[in-house]
């Protein structure tokens, strides 16, 4: 018996693995996160698979569904939006299972923020403009550590990915002002890859009214820097034909 521990990607059902897809049709029991996994993706259990949805679940409950899959020696699919390792409450769940000697698999899916970018048709990472995306949030119910405060982070100027911030968009906005300046662009993603996905971009000066005629208050992603538009910027050194690297010798003569 194993938990295994599943990103079921962004939203478009297509973007699980293939071997989230099949732990998902293949055991006996799936939990799943309601409230953000497509139904799509879990349309694939079995027919006669006990499928259960967290959304309305206390921690105590999901574990005592592990407990009742191990005793009935069953796999469990526990389904998670995006990816497991962010922002996903994972640890919590893990740290249980590990106190009750439960063995489990994380097997990881697609971000949204990675997805968020794809949409926008944006690199996050470009040479001698950015090469470092923070991931964060602003700070809410849960309160940020020491030095991570959005202020503090925003003084690195890297690209920012903000989860779980949308609703607190003029906040974001106040911290970030002062290190970014108001013509720094934003862009805010809700629901990435989903059908009813929606685009927001603007600047730091602009995006709060943006997003509040939109009415996009959750569920969206928050991307902050100069990569969003920027157009004069330096190519990256791997194609370049002067450049030596293990698999290819540069030209001393290339122009």
């Amino acid at each position: 018996m194993k938990v295994y521990i599943i990103g079921a990607g962004p939203g478009d059902p297509k973007l699980i693995t293939l071997r989230g897809a099949e732990l998902v049709e293949q055991c006996p029991v799936v939990l799943y996160t309601g409230s953000l996994v497509p139904k799509a993706v879990i349309a694939r259990a079995h027919p006669e698979a006990r499928v259960l949805d967290s959304s309305s679940m206390t921690l105590d409950q999901i574990i005592d569904v592990f407990k009742e899959a191990q005793a009935a020696d069953q796999d469990v699919a526990r389904v998670h939006t995006g990816d497991p390792s962010i922002f996903g409450s994972t640890a919590e769940q893990l740290r249980r299972l590990e106190e009750l000697g439960i063995p489990y698999e994380i097997i990881p899916g697609v971000s949204s923020f990675t997805a968020a970018a794809a949409v926008l048709g944006k690199e996050l990472t470009l040479p001698e403009l950015s090469q470092t995306v923070i991931i964060s949030r602003a700070e809410g119910r849960t309160l940020m550590p020491e030095g991570e405060k959005l202020e503090d982070l925003a003084r690195h100027r890297a690209t920012l990915a903000l989860f779980l911030s949308a609703g607190l968009i003029r906040d974001v906005v106040e911290r970030l002002l002062p290190s970014y300046g108001p013509d720094c662009p934003v862009a805010v993603v809700q629901k990435a890859t989903w059908p009813d996905q929606k685009i927001v971009r603007g600047t730091l000066a602009d995006i709060g009214d943006k997003v509040r005629a939109e009415r996009i208050n959750a569920t969206a992603m928050i991307l902050v820097g100069e990569v969003l538009e920027a157009k004069d910027f330096a190519n990256s050194r791997l194609y370049d034909p002067s450049f030596t690297h293990r698999f290819r010798r540069g030209t001393d003569n290339a122009s």
